[in-house]
């Protein structure tokens, strides 16, 4: 037998021994990858790894293995509560608490990682994952800091991984249809855009009589739950006692779902709702990096936790789409935009979740949350208006969005595109970063001169101190990633993590 022969056989009953352990340990299909490269079982099942398992995980996952060609080979969570009832719907998967030593002991046994934790430990998972060369699926927003989308954007080329954000909406028909309707000149060029939530619907800024001031962290402590891993839930933030419930005075309820508003783990209301309003604009007028940015707020709002609501405006440069510069108006809270003069009232206006208006010069167009029920204004106009279509449609729309991903990564590196690919997720995450920068902004005091009482415009400044940031229109120069005129927010681009803790590949 040639050397070359011999090695093939070794190689084959070494595959054969992988094979037998892989079944013996609970899995009744050959992985792929067990079969090598270039090679399928001949389910074309994906396995991969799940991290984060409750709420958003929860359906994530079952998303997945709906798609018929999917199962979760590896669960891992912090918290054994919460994630009981998904160990309870995949027996077969084997479990974790920290996914560090999942990927450090299983990393050859699965093909892809599926991360729906906290804001702020999406970027340390998916990096680590993509160094290992893994599929990736993240939840929105993909990162908690405009430097870590920024370092994310290319690696899913860089290691020839197939990469996707959670905003569903990317594989919607509406934004496909917006964006026939403004190629085709239907409503001319576009200059503004308007775009709104409902959100918060958790604790955040000043938040009911209990919290006239804001919320902030009890100075009292407790013990965690048996069953909750803090420190490892804590992950790149700073480290913080397990808080005391509200149900005692002066107590908050972080878990399972309201560390949204804080910003040491969540990105508040634009990282919850912006990568599902404002893609659709950003794909539509090929919107790249924020060039400016200014915001107001109310309700509330710290260095720690987020307000009530904002009104912030976005500035992008001249695209190839456009005459000239765009801007982007955000609302949440319960503020929206004047209702158009051409929507007919028994028309709806946006969506329970939202909505979005473009104005063009030769008419407007809007659409709810997701882009869906996209419609030109007047309505009527869509009994004239045929504009054939154009751009291929993902089968199911946004319930598409997960098997759109599972097929990708069974059809392989550069065969298969999806919908909201690391290096387009990155600019639109980065534009919502960029408002909460100016957002949290507004609470910075003035570097040099803390003492000071009066702003550039000659007026007083709450409280008695300096904050730059208020009542200015940030300038951000993106290549460098630094905003220009008040350099005290750019601590927000770049936060400091935890010892133990850092992203991967880079």
């Amino acid at each position: 037998m040639k050397e070359n022969e011999e090695k093939a056989a070794g190689a084959s009953r070494r595959d054969f021994v992988k094979t037998s352990a892989l079944a013996a340990a609970g899995f009744t299909i050959v992985p792929r990858f067990v079969l090598g490269k270039g090679y399928r079982a001949p389910s074309d099942t994906l396995y991969y790894a799940s991290v984060g398992l409750g709420g958003k995980g929860a359906s994530d996952n079952s998303a997945f293995v709906k798609s018929g060609k999917a199962k979760p080979a590896f669960l891992c969570d912090v918290d054994q509560d919460y994630a009981a009832k998904i160990y309870n719907q995949y027996p077969d998967a084997k479990k974790y608490t920290d996914w560090r030593e999942m990927f450090d002991k299983e990393h050859k046994k699965f093909d892809a990682v599926h991360c729906a934790t906290p804001d702020h430990t999406h970027a340390v998972v998916a990096t680590a994952a993509m160094a290992l060369k893994k599929h990736i699926y993240v939840q929105k927003p993909m990162a908690h800091d405009v430097y870590e989308a920024r370092m994310m954007a290319n690696m899913g080329n860089k290691y020839k991984v197939i990469t996707q954000m959670g905003n569903q909406g990317s594989s919607g028909d509406g934004v496909r249809q917006l964006q026939e309707w403004f190629d085709a000149g239907v409503i001319g060029d576009v200059t503004e855009v308007y775009c709104w939530t409902n959100r918060p619907v958790w604790p955040q800024g000043s938040y009911g009589a209990n919290t006239p001031n804001g919320l902030k962290w009890p100075q009292a402590s407790t013990t965690p739950p048996s069953t909750l891993n803090w420190d490892l839930w804590q992950g790149t933030a700073k480290e913080r006692p397990f808080p005391i419930g509200q149900d005692q005075p002066g107590g908050v309820k972080i878990l399972p779902f309201n560390w949204r508003g804080w910003w040491d783990y969540g990105t508040g209301v634009l990282g919850d709702m912006g990568a599902h309003i404002l893609h659709a604009p950003m794909k539509v007028l090929g919107l790249q990096y924020v060039s400016s940015v200014q915001t107001s707020i109310s309700g509330g709002g710290s260095l720690d936790v987020g307000p009530a609501s904002n009104y912030t405006i976005m500035t992008f440069p001249k695209t190839a789409k456009t005459s000239g510069p765009v801007r982007v108006h955000w609302m949440d809270g319960g503020m929206i935009p004047p209702r158009p003069v051409e929507l007919d009232p028994s028309e709806q206006w946006g969506s329970g979740d939202g909505g979005m208006l473009f104005i063009g010069t030769k008419g407007k167009m809007h659409a709810g949350c997701y882009a869906s029920r996209a419609r030109l204004l007047p309505v009527s106009r869509m009994d004239d208006v045929n504009v054939p279509e154009k751009i291929a449609r993902v089968k199911d729309g946004e319930g598409g969005h997960y098997a759109q991903w599972v097929e990708a990564c069974l059809a392989g590196y550069g065969n298969m595109k999806t919908s909201s690919p690391f290096e387009e997720a990155a600019l639109l995450t980065e534009a919502m970063l960029m408002c909460n920068l100016a957002i949290r902004g507004v609470n910075v005091p003035k570097a040099a001169d803390v003492g000071s009482t009066s702003d550039a415009a000659g007026g007083r400044r709450r409280g008695g101190g300096g904050f730059p940031a208020r009542y200015v229109n940030l300038e951000y120069d993106a290549p460098n990633m630094k905003v220009t005129n008040v350099p005290e927010v750019n601590q927000f681009v770049k936060r400091e993590y935890r010892p133990g803790w850092k992203l991967s590949g880079i």
